[in-house]
């Protein structure tokens, strides 16, 4: 009998399962057999996995396996499987039943998350829901103490401040050594009846999250010691799933595993039962990380990206050929599926992440770096305003591309079709009713053939000649590429690698089409792509390694007498880890290990997993690695240790060796047909397809040329070559076409337009994550209160990225201020010179926002001139004042705010002016005399620090754009800047236009609409509409006056308001720039609340008042009910800590969606700090983050809820709140019912309730706590049946009648079938297409 000689590797897909399997070919080698079949087919077999190793059982073994019968496993040595299993669950929310136990306060925690919305622009704000159908609270409490040191958390005097605030309750110790005082333990007796309610609903499976249970996890063990003796089959406790700090990501984790590993077990158990005996079988699952382990020990949150995981170790342990040098190998992996692609690095080490993100559920777990972009065969083509336009929306399997005769949608594999790079005759004939049809050529062209018509009907106006449908399909081909080629960029530049020095390791199925034409556009010279590439991800679990790892929190400074105690704690975990392999039948001495520290400098929350380095110097590795990915270094700053971890990793099968190819390998064999295919160089030729079968090693082919297999297609484009390696893989060679600039046309082309929208975006974007990753303040690296743009030589927004709302339309007022004082104004004599940054914060006269919104301007140069202007704007975290934080809420004068700058030089001739800058900033301290308890900045060195990040974030904009237009010349770079702000500029004039009309407003017609800040003060708003042109005056005549307070707010901030709201109302995708301001005129009042004095406070206009205008334009065009109209600004510190946060409220309803609870709106869009951050960082006690249940406005569609957010304190501080809609409660909309107005609250320790009102400042003790409770979203439309209604207060404001009933009938004709949207723009789109 035959020994157990078969090694199985499978793929679970979501289409496909691919099988491959490796035999003894008799001749002390291997025989490899591969096999695709469907992952669902019902009607054949009940399992994929199973029917192929069925299938390959009776192909190598020549005997029957029927499919009613358990298949014989005699010859089976071991079963590898990757599986989408557990990432289905997710996105299509078919997981276990279960449920949530939390820390009393903390049930909306992960519904509430970081409380970022994912789009900005949209007006319906759309994020996944949790996972678990029900929440236990439970009354536990343990609470860090000061301590007995001082620091900043603890204070001056923490062992005076701790006797005279004493914590009550039992005082416990980690293994971290950090101290806790249990203040309450878990009440056994009342969670039992509560856990016993959840068995009750059919609910067996529960996660557990205790806030810092990471450190403590006794009472997480007492939860589930109680729910598996009550009969619950999963308990997923958060301490044991991922012993790591963050609760909310942790939170995240347990519950996934809660949802997802009873699911999967099913699924094992199902996939097990077709077998007649495994127990000799060695089988194994792919996880996310890389690493395969047992059945026992495979869970949900490991194994999300188990398939792509496959892929990434597939192309990293097989890209290779003779004579290539490992050392220096670094590749991209490129798998290009059907609706995405996923893109990953490697250079001789895989590359981990420990947080991402999926299906909105957050996963705190190893997993490789894989980045997916939404472009793939699938993606559908659309042609809008004037722009190309390649997904996000995709075909999917069912319907599909038009080609699948299924009466599909236009998309990339029908473009490809139209060129001919996919032939019909050489593809399975497996669509049309019969499913046994070939691909539909004609249905393709025709699709591409009425978008190709409205291409030319709108070129004729413009006078652009017609374009053929093989331009039109070339034209998408060349928008998807861009598309896939942002995310490479991102993952290799803004870690500091050159992409151009990488190999292109492409599979996948539709990888190989695009290949050449991504390798050329970045730069790169190779491609790689392996014989089996449409099954990789296969190969790669058939080569991964096993793999455990073990992990523990930590809690001290890197230094040598902490480096001994580490070291024993590390070589605790290396023996568990290595246990763990032993059990599945390793040898010790098989076995390799990594050793790795989680690292961060004091006062950051960055850390990096470091990988102990020979010599075992983790200082060094760790401050290499940081210096690499970040650009500096952090001087006199400890580094801490947050986690110790140590994988170790078992190699079950040897890795391929690499042959040499023969040097004469004969004459290439003849084409298996002679095709025309369309190429951007060339156009329509005449192209050789071969099949791949035919060639021998060593064999070259030059482009054009299509290779061919049964699993995919390689499109070799002219001046390429291809070459077969001695395993039969192909590699390319790529050149780099010699263009004459020349030939580039400087007039509007909408391919072109769609490029250089991706191109100009992506400059904005890798500007903001290069200062994320360079900056130090939490604001700006955690919070992400920071934006960056680029700018025309006018000062004109070309392109910002989506970052904060608040400052889109004001950085333009910004630039533009500098630029006219060094050419006009008092600088004109010093003049701007390449080599300056210029810095300034004041928000009246410098286009600022608020002070400790810090702008820094680069000027771009170009043989001597300035041709354009990059620029980031970020939220420091002091810059002086009357209070920490520099958010005064009582402030009266722009002088008690903080420093403000007019104009600054912060880098003159390339070097930093560190002296000047500081004198600005400290400089508030001079008027001590006058104003009593200012200061200058109390966070020198941050702002030192995040300024200089900003300088890089500047720099590296400025060489992106500087590489742009040694790509197409300055002429065409700044000709499509026009293009695209013609376009968006076009986009919101048929806005106004549509608007009109949908309301019967004459040819020239005025709708008006009025709020009030709580103080009174009337913001009121005429907008007069002009059909005729699609323009519109903005007239806020009417408007209250400048304020004794801080909610003044300047002309930018309402420059920002306006943009981004008719950014959130256009019907289509475009780029925010400033033609969107074109069609607009803004009249604002001299001398009034939106056009205050230079010495007005305005602190409060841009946090505050910069919504309430928001609400009234929204207003003005019935787009949607008020959301919370604040941002509810807290800061509490002393002279040496200062924490600052923004809190979230409930977004308006709209026509046709509910309005989201606990979310940030509108102009702001910040993160808030996780619950265990915020105490291990600050002496606070967080007691409540949980929604404000009914405080949504009523209506056809609610509004959503606001939050509660209640803290205590451990010792004396300074808090302050700066907030609106305390009095007047945010509007609801068309019969919708306005929401409850927001509640500050200071709760005494002796019991006594204060209310502080809005805007307050407060000196709390050690015991009291603030409660702020935020307003929640008007509704939309009346609750009850009828006529929809006027506006609540319509009548007051003397809003036409006529109007609210064209209003009212709008409503109903647009709400009433929308079932799916995402934002006003495709719901209109929605309703077009109804």
């Amino acid at each position: 009998m035959p020994d157990r000689d078969l090694r199985f590797s499978i793929d679970r897909g979501g289409t496909f399962t691919d099988v491959f399997v490796e035999a003894p070919d008799g001749k002390s080698g291997s025989k490899q057999t591969a096999l695709k079949l469907l992952s669902v087919d019902p009607d054949n077999y009940p399992d994929a996995p199973r029917e192929g190793i069925r299938r390959i059982l009776e192909q190598l073994t020549g005997k029957k396996h029927p499919r009613n019968e358990k298949l014989d496993t005699s010859r089976i040595s071991s079963i590898r499987m990757g599986t989408t299993v557990a990432t289905n669950a997710l996105l299509e929310r078919k997981g276990e039943r279960s449920a949530l136990v939390t820390t009393k306060g903390f049930k909306d925690l992960l519904y509430i998350g970081n409380q970022a919305r994912p789009r900005i622009f949209d007006l319906e704000i759309k994020l996944q829901d949790v996972l678990y159908e029900t929440v236990v609270e439970v009354d536990e409490q343990i609470v860090l103490p000061l301590g007995d040191e001082p620091s900043k958390r603890s204070g001056k005097n923490p062992k005076q401040d701790s006797q005279d605030y004493p914590i009550e309750g039992k005082r416990i110790t980690s293994q971290t050594g950090e101290v806790g005082i249990v203040r309450r333990s878990p009440d056994m007796d009342s969670l039992r009846k509560a856990l016993q309610g959840v068995l009750d609903k059919g609910i067996s499976s529960l996660a557990v999250c205790l806030k810092h249970s990471f450190l403590f996890p006794e009472h997480e063990q007492q939860v589930g010691q109680l729910a598996s003796a009550m009969g619950f089959t999963q308990v997923s406790l958060s301490s044991l799933v991922m012993p790591m700090v963050k609760m909310v990501p942790r939170g995240y984790t347990a519950a996934a595993d809660a949802y997802l590993t009873p699911h999967i077990m099913r699924y094992i158990e199902t996939f097990q039962s077709g077998f007649s005996d495994l127990k000799e079988v060695q089988l194994s699952f792919m996880q996310s990380d890389g690493g395969l382990a047992p059945t026992n020990r495979f869970s949900g949150h490991r194994a999300v990206l188990s398939g792509p995981a496959g892929g990434y170790v597939g192309y990293a342990l097989t890209t290779k050929w003779h004579g290539y040098n490992a050392d220096k190998l670094q590749l991209i992996g490129f798998d290009m599926g059907g609706t995405s692609t996923d893109v990953s690095r490697y250079a001789g080490n895989y590359e981990h992440v420990f947080e991402s993100s999926l299906a909105g559920v957050t996963i705190q777990a190893p997993q490789l770096d894989i980045n997916t972009v939404a472009a793939g065969g699938g993606s559908r083509l659309f042609f809008r305003a004037g722009i190309f336009q390649v997904g996000p929306e995709s075909a999917g399997a069912h319907p599909g591309p038009v080609c699948y005769r299924k009466k599909g949608y236009p998309a990339i594999t029908d473009a490809n079709l139209v060129l001919g790079r996919i032939l019909p005759e050489f593809f399975p004939s497996i669509f049309g009713e019969d499913e046994k049809q070939p691909l539909d050529a004609a249905a393709s062209k025709e699709a591409l053939k009425k978008i190709t018509d409205q291409v030319n009907e709108q070129g004729k106006a413009s006078g652009q000649p017609d374009k053929s449908v093989e331009e039109v399909a070339m034209g998408f081909i060349k928008v998807a590429n861009e598309t896939m080629c942002r995310p490479i960029r991102a993952l290799t530049q803004m870690k500091g690698y050159d992409v151009a020095a990488h190999t292109l390791a492409c599979f996948g199925g539709a990888g190989g089409q695009h290949a050449c034409a991504i390798a050329r556009a970045l730069g790169m010279r190779t491609i790689f792509i392996h014989r089996y590439s449409g099954i990789l991800s296969a190969v790669g679990i058939g080569l991964a390694d096993v793999v455990a790892e073990e992990q523990a929190p930590a809690a001290e400074a890197l230094d040598d007498a902490s480096l001994e105690g580490l070291n024993k704690r590390l070589n605790t975990l290396e023996s568990a880890a290595k246990e763990k392999l032993v059990e599945q039948g390793f040898n010790k001495d098989e076995l390799n290990t990594e050793r790795f520290l989680n690292l961060r400098y004091d006062g950051t929350d960055v850390p990096v997993m470091t990988l102990c380095p020979e010599g075992g110097d983790f200082a060094q590795a760790f401050e290499e690695t940081y210096k690499r990915e970040f650009g500096f270094v952090l001087e006199q700053r400890s580094i801490i240790v947050d986690d110790l971890r140590v994988r170790a990793t078992g190699k079950a099968v040897p890795l391929p060796e690499v042959g040499e190819a023969p040097v004469d390998p004969g004459q290439l064999p003849k084409p298996d047909k002679l095709t025309k295919a369309y190429f951007e160089i060339g156009g329509l030729q005449d192209t050789p397809a071969y099949l791949l079968k035919n060639f021998k090693p060593g064999h070259r082919i030059a482009g054009p040329a299509i290779l061919i297999d049964e699993i995919s297609t390689i499109v070799v484009e002219p001046q390429c070559t291809a070459e077969v390696t001695a395993n039969m893989d192909i590699k390319l060679d790529v050149q780099r076409p010699a263009t004459s600039k020349e030939d580039l046309l400087t007039e509007c082309d909408p391919v072109q337009l769609a490029i250089f929208s991706h191109r100009f975006m992506g400059i904005a974007e890798q500007m903001g994550r290069t200062l994320q990753r360079t900056s130090i303040s939490v604001n700006i690296k955690e919070r992400l209160d920071f934006s960056c743009a680029l700018f025309g030589p006018d000062g004109a927004l070309v392109a910002n990225a989506p970052h904060l709302p608040v400052h889109l339309g004001a950085m333009s007022e910004a630039n533009r201020f500098q630029l006219w004082y060094y050419t006009e104004g008092p600088g004109k004599k010093e003049g701007i010179q390449e080599g300056d940054v210029l810095v300034s914060n004041h928000p009246q006269q410098a286009g600022g926002s608020h002070l400790p919104d810090i702008t820094v301007i680069t000027p771009v140069f170009n043989q001597g001139k300035i041709v354009f202007f990059v620029a980031s704007r970020g939220h420091h975290q002091d810059v002086g004042g009357i209070t920490p934080g520099s958010m005064p809420p009582m402030s009266h004068t722009l002088a008690e705010e903080g420093a403000a700058i007019l104009s600054f030089k912060l880098v003159k001739g390339g070097k930093f002016q560190e002296e000047g800058i500081t004198q600005l900033l400290m400089a508030p301290a001079d008027l001590r005399d006058t104003i009593p308890g200012i200061s200058g900045t109390r966070a020198l060195n941050d702002n030192l620090s995040d300024m200089k990040a900003q300088v890089a974030s500047n720099f590296k904009g400025i060489g992106l754009v500087t590489a742009l237009i040694e790509e197409y010349t300055l002429e065409v770079v700044q000709a499509y800047m026009h293009h695209i702000q013609a376009n968006a500029e076009q986009a919101v004039r048929e806005l106004l236009r549509d608007f009109s009309k949908s309301q019967n407003l004459k040819e020239v017609d005025t709708v008006s609409a009025e709020e009030h800040m709580d103080d009174g003060t009337p913001i009121h708003l005429a907008v007069t509409i002009d059909r005729r042109d699609g323009s519109a005056l903005l007239d806020f005549e009417g408007t209250g006056p400048e304020v004794f307070g801080n909610t003044n707010a300047p002309p930018a901030v309402t420059y920002s308001a306006i943009i981004y709201s008719l950014r959130c109302m256009v019907p289509q995708e475009i780029p925010l720039n400033q033609g969107c301001l074109a069609p607009i005129t803004v009249r604002i009042p001299p001398q009034c609340l939106l056009s205050p004095s230079t010495e007005a406070a305005v602190v409060g206009g841009n946090v505050l008042t910069s919504q309430r205008v928001t609400d009234v334009v929204l207003k003005c065009f019935k787009a949607a009910a008020a959301s919370q109209g604040c941002m509810n600004n807290f800061t509490f510190g002393d002279d040496n800590i200062t924490y600052y946060e923004t809190i979230a409220g409930g977004a308006g309803a709209g026509p046709g969606w509910q309005g989201r609870s606990g979310v940030h709106t509108h102009m702001t869009n910040t993160r808030i700090t996780d619950p265990e951050i915020l105490e291990r960082r600050y002496p606070v006690v967080l007691h409540d983050f949980s929604l404000r249940q009914g405080s949504g406005g009523a209506g056809k569609f609610k509004g959503g809820d606001g939050v509660i957010r209640e803290m205590e304190y451990l010792r004396p501080l300074t808090c302050s709140i700066l907030s609106e809609r305390r009095t007047f409660r945010p509007y609801g909309l068309l019969g919708g019912h306005p929401a409850l107005p927001g509640l500050n609250l200071l709760l005494h320790s002796d019991g006594r309730r204060v209310n502080m009102g809005g805007k307050t400042t407060v000196q709390v003790k050690g015991g009291d706590r603030i409660q702020i409770c935020t307003p929640g979203g008007g509704g939309f439309g009346a609750p009850e049946e009828g006529e929809a209604a006027d506006y609540i207060e319509g009548d007051k404001k003397g809003l036409d009648r006529a109007v609210a009933d064209r209003a009212g009938r709008w409503v109903k004709e647009h709400s009433a079938p929308v079932a799916t949207g995402g934002s006003v723009a495709r719901y209109t789109s929605a309703a077009e297409q109804a």
